[in-house]
């Protein structure tokens, strides 16, 4: 065998072991090279394939990206790699016949290659990876970490918010309060005689009742840049962007008329009706000049909440400077 055959053996050989689609493109976009790997994923033998023109084996692909990438190739000696956000899957190639079946296109990496033949007009190569695992591993990925994320920003045992979630979202607000001069609200929330409740029913309906009445405070926010966090055992915090004191005295009000709706027996409450009820404190800033950081305001309304339980428990208080 000569020389140039060996070496046109050996190509030939090395193209069809490799793990990815080869095409050679003569400069009449005729197919002239189609390796095993193409044969079994795209269910074309080669015999049928090798000389056709490779828009009349692919006529969808005259209208799409690859027609683009292999014209700068076989005229402008311009290589091109295809973006896989834009062209995820251009070749009709599907990992099996179950897959072919279902219509289920292997996600593909696409590159087109100028390639100077000696004493012949410039051909190209394209050549096609199958990145399906790759992209599903991807978006595992994406999913786990949104899953993490939310863990991490939200409560475990009743599913809003939680204090780092809080702490994030009470720094972001209050400086975009004070860029652009708006009201922002802080209502601190405490379940009244807690402490008695665990005692008497245990602490098995102690978490069934910080679920109960976090999900009906959570059903009270309606717009999606107001966050109701559990601050801390039984204490929530509730944010409320553009929202002034004499709306926030109106939603504190409307928060204790929530809890006490729920009806939850509470044997041990040390006040008349035996049922769940919450004291709420609310602290207000704007961009004036006694505008408060995030400490004063979650101070400030700490402060009015101290006061509604010593003014008795189950009220509203607002801070006032």
């Amino acid at each position: 065998m000569k020389p140039d055959a060996n070496r046109l053996s050996l190509l030939e050989g090395v193209l069809g072991a490799v793990n990815l689609g080869a095409i050679v493109l003569d400069n009449a976009s005729r197919v002239a090279l189609w390796n095993r790997w193409m044969e079994r994923h795209s269910r074309l033998a080669a015999a049928d394939v090798v000389g056709r023109d490779f828009y009349a084996v692919f006529p969808e692909l005259r209208a799409q990206r690859v027609a683009s990438a292999v014209g700068q190739a076989l005229h402008n000696n311009f290589p091109s790699l295809l973006s896989q956000t834009l062209n995820k899957s251009p070749f009709p190639l599907y990992a099996d016949a179950a897959a072919a079946a279902r219509g289920e296109r292997m996600q593909q990496a696409v590159a087109v290659t100028p390639v100077t033949v000696e004493g012949a007009a410039r051909h190209c190569l394209i050549q096609i990876n199958d990145v399906s695992m790759a992209v599903g591993r991807e978006k595992l990925l994406r999913e786990q970490a949104m899953v993490l994320r939310s863990q991490t920003f939200s409560d475990g045992l009743t599913g809003i918010a939680n204090r780092r979630h809080f702490d994030v979202a009470i720094d972001k607000e209050q400086r975009r309060a004070k860029r652009y001069g708006t009201a922002l609200s802080l209502l601190m929330i405490d379940i009244d005689y807690f402490k008695p409740y665990n005692d008497h029913y245990g602490h098995q309906q102690g978490d069934q009742c910080l679920i109960q009445v976090a999900a009906a405070l959570q059903g009270m926010l309606h717009r999606s840049a107001d966050l109701l966090a559990r601050y801390g055992g039984e204490e929530f915090a509730m944010i409320l962007p553009d929202t002034d004191v004499q709306a926030a005295l109106e939603m504190g009000e409307a928060v204790r008329q929530r809890a006490i709706e729920q009806r939850i027996p509470h044997a041990s409450a040390g006040s008349e009706d035996k049922h769940i009820t919450v004291s709420v404190g609310i602290a207000t800033t704007n961009s004036g000049p006694d505008s408060l950081d995030v400490a004063g305001l979650i101070g400030a309304a700490d402060r009015a909440l101290y006061a509604a339980k010593r003014g008795g428990r189950n009220r509203v208080v607002a801070h006032t400077a």
